[in-house]
Order: C-alpha cells, then sequence, then structure tokens
C-alpha cells in the first residue's frame, strides 16, 4: 500500500496490463464480453487467448458491458476494508462510455456511506491507453511517496499531456459500433484510404490524418507523435497493438531509431472491448510527458 492509503481504479477499457497494475498497485474493474453462450471479462478473455475475438469474428461479434455502481462499489469497500481510506478512479472518455458516469456516481455514494474517505473521479477524455496512462501515472506518484491532493491535481493539471494516436486497417468495426458514418467507411474503404485517429480535447475521436497503404501508416503515425517535444529521459512511451504484432514492431524500430532510450512501459495487445470495436490491423503509439 502506498503511504497516503490511496486507491487507483481504472476500468480495463484503459488498457492498463495486469503486470504494471500489480507494480503501482492499481485495481482493473473488467468490461465485459458477452457471446451468445457466455460472458467474460475484458483480461480473463485476453488471458485465455489474446486474438480469441479476431479468430471469432466470422462466427460471431460479441457485444460488450460497461461497469455498473455496484460493481465499482463492491470494488471500493473491498479496498477500504483492506486500509485505504483515499480513492481515484480513472475511466475511458465520457464522450465514449458510460464508464465515467458510473464511477463518478458511485465514489459519491461511496463518500456519503464513508464520510472519512475522500474521492476524485477522473475523466480522462481518451480512450485505452491514453486513458490508462493517467492511472499508470497516478499510481507511479502514489508509490513514490505523493499524496491524494497532489495527485489529483497532478491528474488535473496533466489531462492534455496523453497523445494517443492509431492506425487501423479497417473502419468497418467503428462504423458498426456507430464512431462514424457509413459514408465514410464506404469511402475509405473504396478508396483504399486509411486513418491515424486520436481524441480531441473534448474526448471524442478525430481523424489526425489519412493515408494510402499500413506501412505509410505506421511511418505517419510514429512521425505524427514524434513531433511532440520529447523528454527521452523522462517520459513514456506506450505501443499497442490489435492483432498487428508487425505494425507494433515497425513502429518500435521507428521510435527507437529517432530516441534509443526511449522509455516504453507498456506493449500489449489492446483488450476485447477494444478489439471489437476497431477489428485486426490496429497499432496505437501513445507518448505521455511525465514532466511539468
Amino acid at each position: 500500500m502506498n503511504p497516503s492509503c490511496t486507491a487507483v481504479i481504472c476500468d480495463s477499457g484503459c488498457d492498463v496490463s495486469r503486470d504494471i497494475a500489480e507494480k503501482y498497485g492499481i485495481t482493473i474493474i473488467d468490461l465485459i464480453v458477452n457471446y451468445h453462450d457466455r460472458s467474460i471479462g475484458d483480461n480473463d478473455l485476453l488471458e485465455e487467448d489474446p486474438i480469441y475475438v479476431y479468430k471469432h469474428f466470422e462466427e460471431e461479434i460479441p457485444t460488450t458491458s460497461g461497469l455498473n455502481e455496484q460493481m465499482i462499489l463492491d470494488v471500493a469497500e473491498k479496498l477500504r476494508e483492506e486500509g485505504y481510506k483515499n480513492f481515484i478512479t480513472v475511466s475511458i472518455s465520457s464522450a465514449m462510455s458510460v464508464t465515467y458516469n458510473s464511477m463518478h456516481l458511485a465514489m459519491e455514494d461511496f463518500v456519503q456511506e464513508h464520510p472519512e474517505c475522500r474521492t476524485f473521479a477522473f475523466d480522462s477524455k481518451n480512450i485505452s491507453i491514453g486513458a490508462g496512462v493517467f492511472a499508470i501515472y497516478a499510481g507511479w506518484r502514489l508509490t513514490n511517496g505523493a499524496s491524494f491532493d497532489e495527485t489529483v491535481e497532478a491528474l488535473q493539471r496533466k489531462i492534455h499531456d496523453s497523445n494517443l494516436q492509431f492506425y487501423m486497417d479497417t473502419l468497418y468495426y467503428l462504423r458498426r459500433g456507430g464512431r462514424i458514418t457509413p459514408a465514410v467507411e464506404f469511402a475509405g474503404r473504396i478508396l483504399h484510404v486509411k486513418p491515424i485517429i486520436s481524441c480531441n480535447k473534448d474526448g471524442v475521436y478525430y481523424t489526425v490524418a489519412k493515408v494510402r497503404g499500413s506501412l505509410k501508416g505506421v511511418e505517419k503515425l510514429v512521425n505524427n507523435i514524434l513531433k511532440d517535444t520529447v523528454d527521452e529521459e523522462n517520459d513514456w512511451f506506450m505501443i499497442m497493438n490489435g492483432y498487428a504484432l508487425e505494425f507494433a514492431r515497425q513502429a518500435k524500430e521507428i521510435l527507437l531509431r529517432h530516441f534509443p532510450k526511449a522509455k516504453i512501459i507498456e506493449e500489449k495487445q489492446i483488450v476485447p472491448t477494444m478489439a471489437i470495436n476497431t477489428g485486426p490491423g490496429l497499432l496505437g503509439v501513445c507518448h505521455f510527458k511525465v514532466g511539468g
């Protein structure tokens, strides 16, 4: 337990690995993947078979379930019984998921029942590891002696310091999930145009660039990220893939060519609930400014 007895809780859509969560004392609550014959948590399915959803897309595209308040309250109560006094929740963008609202309401209810505790629900305005890096950052600060108040202030101050961009080979799954219009998906498919997408300051997807061809997509994405001012000694990078290990390898090679000492703190397959909405052939690269 960290010195300030502060628990960090995030949803699995934040794409924090279990290893990193254990290292920094982060509790992950799984979003749920629903097949016709079973429902299973994000990380349980990822551990069972990292590419299960991709291999079964032709048979069934599953649905997903978010978190409800009671799930969050149950986790917070367990942590309180373990000795935690303060609680920070981190969620994917409220503009794309009800998870933030569930966490916010749960924390309000929790502090009413336990007025001796303090809570803060953080809306990352981001997705996947672009959101998860804030949970990692909070856990890292707390582990190194920061107080609850200091960590809350730092999260609010650094809301725009997470730059996640991702390239996708197909727009079909974004269109199916209602994230883009059918006309945009159709135009991309006919013209062989692939987008590089990020989240704007309101936490909504927008197109950063359009490219033709996956190799150009990987190069363009990494070069976009490297337009940031990079503190090679301190900043963090994360490389995510959705059934696209070769894209991830290429991205890492380009990144290290520019910054040989770059700290790549996460390299992983995205969770199934993210994969369902993006499909195969996804590369995500995130840069987080640790200082400042």
